[in-house]
Protein backbone atom coordinates (compact mmCIF):
# COMPACT_ATOMS: atom_id res chain seq x y z
CA UNK A 1 0.00 0.00 0.00
CA UNK A 2 2.99 2.30 -0.31
CA UNK A 3 3.08 5.18 -2.70
CA UNK A 4 5.70 5.86 -5.25
CA UNK A 5 8.11 8.48 -3.86
CA UNK A 6 7.81 10.48 -7.06
CA UNK A 7 4.05 10.88 -6.49
CA UNK A 8 4.71 12.86 -3.32
CA UNK A 9 7.10 15.16 -5.11
CA UNK A 10 4.53 15.67 -7.86
CA UNK A 11 2.03 16.82 -5.22
CA UNK A 12 4.62 19.12 -3.69
CA UNK A 13 5.42 20.53 -7.13
CA UNK A 14 1.72 21.13 -7.80
CA UNK A 15 1.32 22.87 -4.44
CA UNK A 16 4.33 25.05 -5.20
CA UNK A 17 2.96 25.87 -8.67
CA UNK A 18 -0.40 26.86 -7.15
CA UNK A 19 1.29 28.95 -4.46
CA UNK A 20 3.33 30.76 -7.12
CA UNK A 21 0.20 31.40 -9.18
CA UNK A 22 -1.54 32.76 -6.09
CA UNK A 23 1.41 35.06 -5.38
CA UNK A 24 1.33 36.37 -8.94
CA UNK A 25 -2.43 36.96 -8.77
CA UNK A 26 -2.06 38.77 -5.45
CA UNK A 27 0.72 40.93 -6.84
CA UNK A 28 -1.38 41.82 -9.89
CA UNK A 29 -4.39 42.62 -7.69
CA UNK A 30 -2.26 44.90 -5.49
CA UNK A 31 -0.88 46.67 -8.56
CA UNK A 32 -4.39 47.21 -9.97
CA UNK A 33 -5.62 48.49 -6.59
CA UNK A 34 -2.69 50.91 -6.40
CA UNK A 35 -3.44 52.20 -9.91
CA UNK A 36 -7.12 52.65 -9.04
CA UNK A 37 -6.21 54.50 -5.83
CA UNK A 38 -3.87 56.76 -7.80
CA UNK A 39 -6.63 57.54 -10.31
CA UNK A 40 -9.11 58.29 -7.50
CA UNK A 41 -6.57 60.59 -5.83
CA UNK A 42 -5.95 62.44 -9.09
CA UNK A 43 -9.68 62.83 -9.69
CA UNK A 44 -10.15 64.11 -6.13
CA UNK A 45 -7.29 66.58 -6.53
CA UNK A 46 -8.98 67.96 -9.66
CA UNK A 47 -12.41 68.20 -8.05
CA UNK A 48 -13.73 71.27 -6.24
CA UNK A 49 -13.66 69.41 -2.93
CA UNK A 50 -10.06 68.37 -3.53
CA UNK A 51 -8.99 71.89 -4.37
CA UNK A 52 -10.77 73.20 -1.28
CA UNK A 53 -9.12 70.59 0.94
CA UNK A 54 -5.72 71.44 -0.50
CA UNK A 55 -6.29 75.17 0.05
CA UNK A 56 -7.42 74.53 3.62
CA UNK A 57 -4.34 72.44 4.39
CA UNK A 58 -2.12 75.14 2.89
CA UNK A 59 -3.86 77.82 4.98
CA UNK A 60 -3.45 75.75 8.13
CA UNK A 61 0.26 75.32 7.50
CA UNK A 62 0.75 79.02 6.79
CA UNK A 63 -1.36 80.15 9.73
CA UNK A 64 0.67 82.13 12.21
CA UNK A 65 -1.94 81.90 14.96
CA UNK A 66 -1.76 78.37 16.19
CA UNK A 67 -3.35 77.11 19.36
CA UNK A 68 0.13 76.40 20.75
CA UNK A 69 -0.67 73.15 22.50
CA UNK A 70 -4.25 73.98 23.41
CA UNK A 71 -6.79 71.34 22.44
CA UNK A 72 -8.88 72.19 19.41
CA UNK A 73 -12.06 70.93 21.06
CA UNK A 74 -12.65 71.52 24.74
CA UNK A 75 -15.08 69.46 26.79
CA UNK A 76 -17.37 71.25 29.17
CA UNK A 77 -19.58 69.50 31.71
CA UNK A 78 -23.10 70.87 32.05
CA UNK A 79 -24.22 74.33 31.02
Amino acid sequence: MGQCPCFGSAQAAERERRAEADRRESEEARAKAAEAAQRRQEEFDKSAAGRAAKAQMKAMKESKTSNQGEPVLKWQMGS
